[in-house]
């Protein structure tokens, strides 16, 4: 359990994480459809270095909140609103996106497509706090512990999640368009669903931790 279990829930967190449309996979999709799939992939290569020490940093601020449990229990309050609220909006309210052609991004420098991954993954903030929250959650429900082993195997799992959305972003942005828009207009009620699943679990938690 501390191997397998950290690992795939890393990879599903990393997958839900990044599958929407963002600055990272877009810009790997667009670097194979200008300078090749080798250049892409190194592209990839620097984006996940830097995803794991974000991912890293992320579980070691998560162990220490994990530590206080009135933290805990605030921020399963906090996520509960969250979710429920992004559920709704999915399902009710957001707009169908659209999907940007290939071309319509531009990359300026083409030396080092290593640093540029690297580059664009940084100024990406948005990975510690999710990474954080998801830590603490799946440490409240014993599927992960925060010893070194379960650590690293989650921080594994979620650079290996990343790279296989990277890497389909990469293989069939171009190859499959008509069947990737298709996705693009259902991802609002994909996202719906999977917020509206967390908020009933931890809505479920939430209510057993207070009776």
């Amino acid at each position: 359990m501390n191997i397998i279990l950290p690992l795939l829930s890393g990879f599903i967190a990393a997958v839900i994480g990044i599958l929407p449309p963002g600055l990272i996979n877009m810009t790997a999709a667009k670097v194979d459809f200008t300078d090749g799939r080798k250049r892409a992939m190194v592209f990839v290569l620097g984006a996940l270095i830097i995803i794991f020490f974000q991912t890293y940093i992320s579980v070691i601020f998560a162990q220490y909140i994990n530590s206080h449990q009135e933290i805990v229990v605030l921020l399963r309050e906090i996520g509960l609103v969250i979710f429920s609220i992004l559920s709704i909006y999915f399902l009710f309210f957001a707009k169908k996106p659209k999907l940007k052609a290939a071309d319509s991004l531009h990359l300026k420098s083409k030396r080092s497509r290593f640093f540029m991954g690297m580059l664009i993954s940084a100024i990406n903030f948005f990975p510690i706090p999710y990474y954080v929250f998801v830590s603490v959650t799946l440490a409240s429900y014993n599927i992960f512990t925060f010893n070194s082993l379960s650590i690293y195997s989650l921080v594994f799992g979620v650079v290996l999640g990343s790279f296989l959305v990277f890497y389909l972003y990469v293989l069939f942005f171009t190859k499959m368009k008509s069947k990737t828009d298709y996705f693009m207009q259902n991802m609002n009620k994909i996202i719906g669903i999977i917020t509206g699943i967390v908020a009933l679990f931890t809505l479920y938690n939430v209510i057993k931790y207070h009776l």
